[in-house]
């Protein structure tokens, strides 16, 4: 007698599942467009990836290559190809280490740091025009759950 495969069961929210799985795959898919456009804003011959790095160095002045790439979750000759092209525009800078002369520290540019802020700003001013009938309690909500999500993509690493 041949045993037959059981179906799965069917998991709990499923159609919420798919509703949510859906929708962040277009906002994912938008989001990387306009990572493009928000490079170009910074420098013209900036790589989308950079931006984070960009942030990060803002968040923290100035941090060793291996805390950078630690921090972000990529390895460390990614990392160092990025900020040879961020340093090769005038955006981060190095500098020796002041607790460690033999390791360095990067940090943004004064140059770097303005334009950063600048296209922050435009940022700002496209999320106050995409979200300008939305409710505080909404965008609270959508920030506490977006949040989360992002606290339960960290555990994965």
């Amino acid at each position: 007698m041949t045993e037959q495969a059981s179906s799965p069961e069917p998991r709990h929210n499923e159609a919420a599942i798919d509703t949510l799985e859906h929708a962040l795959s277009l906002l994912w898919r938008r989001a990387r467009s306009n990572s493009h456009k928000v490079a170009r804003e910074v420098h013209p011959d900036m790589e989308p990836a950079a931006y984070g790095l960009l942030v990060l160095l803002q968040q923290h002045q100035a941090m060793r290559l291996t805390d950078i790439a630690a921090s972000i979750g990529i390895g460390k000759p990614s990392v160092s190809r990025q900020i040879v092209i961020l340093e090769s525009l005038g955006l981060v800078q190095k500098h020796a280490d002041p607790l460690d002369g033999r390791a360095q520290t990067i940090s943004l540019t004064p140059a770097g740091s303005q334009a950063l802020v600048k296209t922050q700003a435009a940022r700002k001013d496209l999320f106050h025009t995409l979200l300008e009938g939305w409710g505080e309690d909404e965008l609270v909500q959508l920030g506490s759950l977006l949040n989360k999500l992002n606290e339960a993509y960290a555990r994965e690493r």
